[in-house]
């Protein structure tokens, strides 16, 4: 199964910068998801400037929710996300978003690599 949010988006965004307990958050995730987890997370990491540009030049003029936070949030979840690739080395893989979608695409499938 492949999916692009789980309970470690849910850990940075609501745990790292939204304040909440980790332990709380996986609480929770062993009650509703038995606990699983992802076999490898997959980290996208740009500049928060860089992230702010391109949610604004998709969402336009009306921003939502999460695209209307300050670069101090998102400075938080990145924080969160690189802690728990720290924690977890063998299962998170931090991978440069920088330069072309194909050179992207490149950098994440050679992070499956060993998984396929």
């Amino acid at each position: 199964m492949l999916c692009d949010r789980f309970i470690d988006s849910t850990r940075a965004y609501q745990g790292g910068a939204g304040g909440m307990v980790d332990a709380d958050i996986m609480a929770l995730h062993r009650v509703g998801s038995g606990g699983l987890l992802p076999h490898r997370t997959l980290v996208l990491e740009i500049p928060v400037e860089e992230g702010a540009r391109r949610a604004a030049a998709r969402a336009g003029d009306s921003p939502d929710r999460m695209g209307s936070k300050d670069a101090a949030y998102y400075d938080l979840v990145a924080s969160r996300f690189r802690a728990l690739a720290a924690q977890e080395p063998e299962r998170f893989r931090l991978i440069s978003a920088d330069g072309a979608r194909e050179t992207v695409a490149a950098r994440l499938l050679s992070a499956l690599d060993d998984l396929l």
